[in-house]
């Protein structure tokens, strides 16, 4: 006759022994870690993989621009041919006659280069100094032995083209820029999913401590139907409906624990905890609500959103685009200019006895005829490409405002839905008090009881599922329009750039 109940009794052992295996193994593990969303928020910045990767992202733009810079200083260059042997057979064609010449020298030039960004020229301080032995046999032998310094300074200046050095600059520093802005909107986003798993795990701690609430009812309710069926005071199937409730919030309280861990271990990836490492949350949810003005969300959103900056510097590069193509099969120049003066002997000491002057002037010019419109083709492609990346701008700003105004009235929602499910909870709490005591006296039946206290459970769920929602949207609020309500402060993504990165 009461096979039943042994049934549930072994059941509800094995339930709790795995729960207690559980927590022996717990024993073993590192100490659990309890945080708090802002210690959650502090740990993901040196520990997030997400934003590891970021950052190194941001440092490679960041080695670039100053290898950018640096090559705008001058250069000093030595360039070694410590020895240089020949012997050729060649033919005269002044003299019409064969000769043999055997050259042995060794030479090295030593140069100063300075790129000029305000004009794209290029200033050279060169020197080469040399020794060399020639011989030249035909008829006659003759010999030459001597020193030798060609020391001349150069400028070679491009014309009838764009600057491409400072091009080249200015397209490294948006890069870097770019990168920046991608590192601050990780962040940002990352703050946002942070805060999502955190509540996530919030929730899964708080569903499993109103199973376990429902369970010990359950438990208790059980233990005082078994009594009266004893005592033959009520039915025995009030009995079987008690077991099965007590068997549902056993099994209940079981899935809970396992959606628990699952939450901590997705928590933990985020975070880049390991995942053997036991965390724990520390946090008080409390509905109170904040007053949101929708203009200066807005204000605030197209005044501040990174990605319309990110736009910006698009749009400059799209513009530098241009100029290299209007510079395609276009008229094209460059003007070279070298002074100096060069001396020979073969006595190191008289080399400039009688210097040679060497100047050079040389002007190159490239004009093209006819390309059958490739030029035209491709400017005009490139302005089709602009128009539409404009257009593609607008819409992103009318976007930007919808979610904003969206986010703003969703808020307002969110508020009454909290008022409500606060007041559902209390009379959810308040039914089923009553109804506990007319079940505790058999006025009503094990199953309506059930009914109940499912009802009470599920209120406070959704109450807490509630609070939640309106602070992940109050988060949302604040990172598209970069606007900090519950302070009534402005935020300033850039200031999540380490000081050595801004510099």
């Amino acid at each position: 006759m009461l096979r039943p109940i042994k049934q549930v009794t072994c059941a509800m052992a094995i339930l709790w022994g795995c729960a207690g295996g559980a927590y022996a193994q717990s024993n073993d593990s590192p100490v659990c870690m309890t945080l708090t969303l802002e210690q959650a928020l502090e740990y993901s910045v040196d520990n997030s993989p997400e934003l590891q990767e970021a950052l190194i992202n941001l440092e490679r733009y960041k080695l670039s621009l100053e290898a950018q810079r640096a090559s705008l200083k001058s250069k000093f260059a030595l360039t070694l041919n410590p020895f240089t042997y020949s012997n050729s057979r060649s033919f005269d064609n002044r003299f019409s006659q064969w000769y043999t010449n055997e050259s042995f020298s060794s030479n090295g030039t030593f140069s100063i280069t300075q790129p000029i960004i305000w004009t794209d020229a290029t200033v050279s301080l060169n020197n080469k100094f040399g020794w060399q032995s020639n011989i030249s046999t035909s008829e006659t032998s003759n010999e030459n032995k001597a020193f030798s310094n060609d020391l001349y300074l150069s400028i070679n200046q491009p014309l009838f083209t764009y600057n491409r050095t400072k091009t080249d600059l200015r397209s490294i520093e948006l890069d870097y820029e770019n990168a920046l802005i991608n590192y601050a909107l990780r962040r940002l986003s990352l703050e946002s999913t942070i805060t999502s798993s955190f509540y996530n795990v919030y929730t899964a701690k708080n569903n499993l401590s109103i199973s376990e609430a429902e369970l010990k009812d359950a438990q208790q309710n059980f233990e005082i139907i078994k009594n009266k069926v004893e005592a033959d005071l009520s039915a025995r199937d009030e009995l079987y409906q008690a077991e099965l409730n007590l068997a549902t919030a056993a099994s209940t309280v079981d899935n809970r624990k396992v959606s628990l861990e699952n939450a901590k271990d997705d928590l933990k990836q985020i975070l880049g905890i390991d995942i053997d490492q036991d965390v724990d949350i520390s946090a008080e949810i409390s509905a109170q609500p904040v007053k949101v003005d929708m203009l200066t969300a807005i204000h605030s959103a197209l005044g501040s959103r990174l990605e319309l900056r990110q736009r910006e510097i698009s749009r400059t590069e799209l513009d530098i685009q241009m100029k290299q193509i209007k510079e395609m099969n276009s008229l094209d120049g460059n003007l070279s200019l070298s002074l100096g003066i060069m001396g020979d002997n073969e006595q190191f000491q008289k080399i400039y006895d009688h210097p040679t002057n060497n100047p050079r002037v040389a002007l190159t010019l490239s004009v093209p005829i006819f390309d059958w419109g490739e030029r035209r083709a491709r400017i005009k492609a490139q302005e089709l490409a602009t128009k539409i990346f404009d257009l593609q701008t607008d819409e992103e700003r009318k976007s930007i405002e919808i979610a904003v105004r969206r986010s703003c009235r969703s808020l307002k929602n969110l508020e009454t839905q909290m008022t409500i499910a606060e007041q559902s909870v209390k009379n959810a709490q308040l039914t089923y008090d009553l109804n506990a005591e007319r079940y505790r006296n058999g006025e009503l039946t094990g199953m309506e009881m059930n009914q109940f206290q499912t009802q009470l459970s599920n209120q406070k769920m959704s109450y807490v599922s509630t609070v939640i929602n309106y602070k992940l949207e109050l988060l949302n609020l604040k990172i598209i329009s970069l606007y900090d309500f519950e302070s009534n402060t402005p935020v300033v993504p850039m200031s999540v750039i380490p000081e050595e990165e801004k510099k």
